[in-house]
């Protein structure tokens, strides 16, 4: 795929996809009032909403620029991507919608975001463990077994992995 249909269908995933998990939803299940969150509460909420759309963007970026294709299934990328944030733990952009998730839950002191987010991380995990892994096995063999044997599913690596060359 040309880097520039890349970056339009990523684009266009990124609102359909992390916009509807990590923004529709948490919306319409809060109305994004602020609840009686206290300061530590809001900044860590503000922190991790940060944090997370920086990840998310970041990734993003990565699939349509070195992968030369989207996170979307039906175009997914060329290339396995392996740098950058892929380089502590193989689910960035899982990691970061539910930090994003969990962001809101903090900021706006609602529990039901907080369930919210453990039924998305719980999907998220399904969908790794029976669709992606196997997929990534088949198109990509050696890289994705060096990748899988090096960094986590979720739980971040302290040291970067660098991919042998």
């Amino acid at each position: 795929m040309r880097p520039a249909s890349a970056i339009f269908w990523s684009a266009v995933f990124l609102v359909i996809a992390p916009g509807t998990l990590a923004g529709y939803i948490p919306w319409a299940i809060t109305d994004w009032q602020l609840g009686r969150a206290r300061p530590p509460l809001t900044a860590l909420g503000g922190l991790l909403i940060g944090g997370g759309l920086a990840l998310l963007l970041e990734c993003f970026a990565r699939f349509a620029l070195q992968g030369r294709g989207t996170p979307a299934p039906v175009a997914p990328p060329e290339r396995l991507v392996v740098t950058g944030p892929y380089r502590r733990v193989r689910n960035p952009m899982y990691v970061a919608v539910v930090a994003i998730i969990l962001g809101q839950a903090a900021l706006f002191a609602d529990v039901r975001l907080l369930v919210y987010a453990l039924i998305v991380w719980l999907a998220f995990h399904a969908f790794v463990l029976l669709y992606e892994e196997p997929t990534l096995r088949r198109a990509f063999p050696e890289d994705y077994e060096a990748f899988t044997a090096a960094v986590p599913r979720w739980r971040p690596r302290l040291r970067p992995w660098r991919a042998p060359t």
